[in-house]
C-alpha cells in the first residue's frame, strides 16, 4: 500500500485528475446508487476553493502593494492595456465565429427564471462602482472580487509605511493562504471524481449531447484565442516564436484551472509559473491577482456566442455596427461580472437587450447556458487563468526585449 501511495504522489496532478474523471464516470455509468456518497467529495473540493480564493486575493495583493517600494519599476500599465485588449479580441471572435456558423437553440423553460439579471448598461456599472465600495468584510463573505480588489489596493498602499514587522506578518498570512490552496488543489483528483459523478449521474452525458454544435463553437472559439490570437499578441510583444510560451501557460495554469474552475484558486499556480519564468515579483503578485478579477476572455466569448445564439434563434438581423458594440459590450460585461460564480451568463440578457430580445427568451438562454456549463465553464476558466499569466510574461519579455536581454522559456 505505502509503495501504491508513493507512486500515486509521484504522478503528476493532471494524470491524477484523469484518473478521478475516469473513476466517476465508471461510478455513475455501472453502480449509481452504491457509489452516491462520493458526490460529497465535489462539494466539499468546490466549497474549499471557494472559501479560501477571497481571503487569498486579499492578502496577496495587499501584502504584494504593502512591500512595494517607490521608484521599483514595474510593468502593470502595459500587462492592463494586453488584459483589455485580449478581452475585446475574445468577444470579437465570438461574433465573427456566430456569424460564420449561426446556432439555432429549441428555447424551452430550463430553470432560469429564479435569477435576476442586469436591467442595462447602467445598471452594470452602477453594480460595478457600489461593488468597489462593498463592506469589506462583506465583500470577503460574498466573493465580491471587485470588492476586495478595491479594499487590498486602498490597505495596501496604507501599510507601505507601517513597520516592517507588521508587513511581514501580512506577507506570512498571504503565504500562509497560498500553501492552503495547493493543499486544496491537491485533494483536486477526489473532488473532480465527486463532480464528475454528479453530473453524468444526474443530468447523463446526453444532456451535453444535444447541446453539441453551441458547446462546440463555444469551445472552438476559446481554442483559436488561446492558439492563435494569444500567440500573435504574444509575437507582437516578444518578436519571436510564441508557441513555447503560449504552451508552457496552457499547460502549467489552464490544465490545472480546467479543473478546478476557479480563476481565484489558481493564482498561486500562476505565481509559481511567473517564478519560474523568472519574472519580476513586484509585477506578477499583482498582475495576476488582478487578472483573476478582470482578464476575461473566455467570458466574453461566452456572452457574444450564447447571445447571437438568441438572435439566429428569432431570425433578428444583425448589422456590422450593432456587431461590434455587441464585442465591446461583452468585453465590458466580461470585466464586471468577474468572479461570480455563473457570472458571464448571468449578463447575457443584458447583451440580449440590444437586440430587443425580451427577458423571458433570454433566460432560458441563461438555462441553457448553466446545463452546458460543465465544459463550458472550465474551458473559460482555463483561457481566463492561463492568459493571466502569458499577458504578465508578454509585458516583462517585451521590456527585457528593448533592453537586449535573451529570452529563454523553461521547459518543465
Amino acid at each position: 500500500m505505502k509503495d501504491l501511495l508513493n507512486k500515486w504522489n509521484r504522478m503528476s496532478l493532471v494524470k491524477r485528475i484523469l484518473i478521478g474523471m475516469v473513476i466517476g464516470v465508471l461510478l455513475a455509468r455501472f453502480v449509481p446508487d452504491v457509489a452516491k456518497p462520493i458526490g460529497i467529495f465535489g462539494t466539499l473540493f468546490v466549497s474549499a476553493l471557494k472559501g479560501v480564493a477571497p481571503m487569498l486575493v486579499f492578502f496577496l495583493v495587499m501584502s504584494a502593494i504593502s512591500q512595494h517600494k517607490s521608484g521599483q519599476k514595474t510593468n502593470m500599465k502595459s500587462v492592463i492595456v494586453l488584459y483589455l485588449v485580449g478581452t475585446f479580441a475574445a468577444g470579437l471572435i465570438g461574433v465573427v465565429a456566430s456569424f460564420m456558423i449561426p446556432v439555432s437553440l429549441t428555447l424551452t423553460d430550463v430553470g432560469a427564471g429564479d435569477i435576476t439579471p442586469p436591467g442595462g448598461v447602467v445598471e452594470v456599472l452602477r453594480g460595478l462602482l457600489l461593488n468597489i465600495v462593498d463592506n469589506p468584510v462583506k465583500a470577503l463573505f460574498n466573493a465580491n472580487y471587485i470588492g476586495i480588489l478595491a479594499w487590498a489596493v486602498v490597505l495596501g498602499i496604507a501599510l507601505k509605511n507601517v513597520q516592517d514587522s507588521t508587513k511581514t506578518m501580512i506577507v506570512n498570512f498571504s503565504d500562509a493562504l497560498s500553501q492552503v490552496v495547493r493543499w486544496v488543489i491537491s485533494f483536486a483528483p477526489l473532488g473532480i471524481m465527486g463532480l464528475v459523478f454528479d453530473t453524468v449521474a444526474t443530468s447523463g452525458i446526453d444532456a451535453l449531447l444535444g447541446y453539441g454544435k453551441l458547446l462546440g463553437l463555444l469551445v472552438g472559439c476559446m481554442l483559436f484565442v488561446a492558439l492563435v490570437i494569444n500567440p500573435i499578441i504574444t509575437f507582437i510583444c516578444i518578436r519571436q516564436n510564441p508557441y513555447p510560451l503560449v504552451l508552457k501557460c496552457l499547460k502549467d495554469s489552464g490544465i490545472t484551472a480546467f479543473f478546478t474552475r476557479s480563476s481565484a484558486a489558481n493564482i498561486p499556480v500562476n505565481m509559481e509559473l511567473c517564478e519560474k519564468l523568472g519574472l519580476n515579483k513586484d509585477t506578477y503578485s499583482v498582475s495576476i491577482p488582478l487578472g483573476a478579477t478582470i482578464n476575461m476572455a473566455g467570458a466574453a466569448v461566452t456572452i457574444s456566442v450564447l447571445s447571437l445564439a438568441a438572435v439566429h434563434t428569432l431570425g433578428i438581423s444583425v448589422d456590422f455596427g450593432t456587431a461590434l458594440i455587441l464585442s465591446i459590450l461583452s468585453a465590458v460585461s466580461a470585466c464586471g461580472a468577474s468572479g461570480v460564480a455563473g457570472g458571464s451568463l448571468l449578463l447575457i440578457p443584458l447583451a440580449c437587450s440590444l437586440f430587443g430580445i425580451p427577458n423571458d427568451v433570454a433566460m432560458q438562454v441563461v438555462g441553457v447556458g448553466f446545463i452546458i456549463g460543465v465544459v463550458q465553464d472550465s474551458c473559460e476558466t482555463a483561457l481566463n487563468s492561463s492568459t493571466d499569466a502569458l499577458f504578465t510574461a508578454c509585458s516583462e519579455f517585451a521590456e527585457w526585449r528593448k533592453e537586449g536581454k535573451k529570452i529563454v522559456i523553461p521547459k518543465r
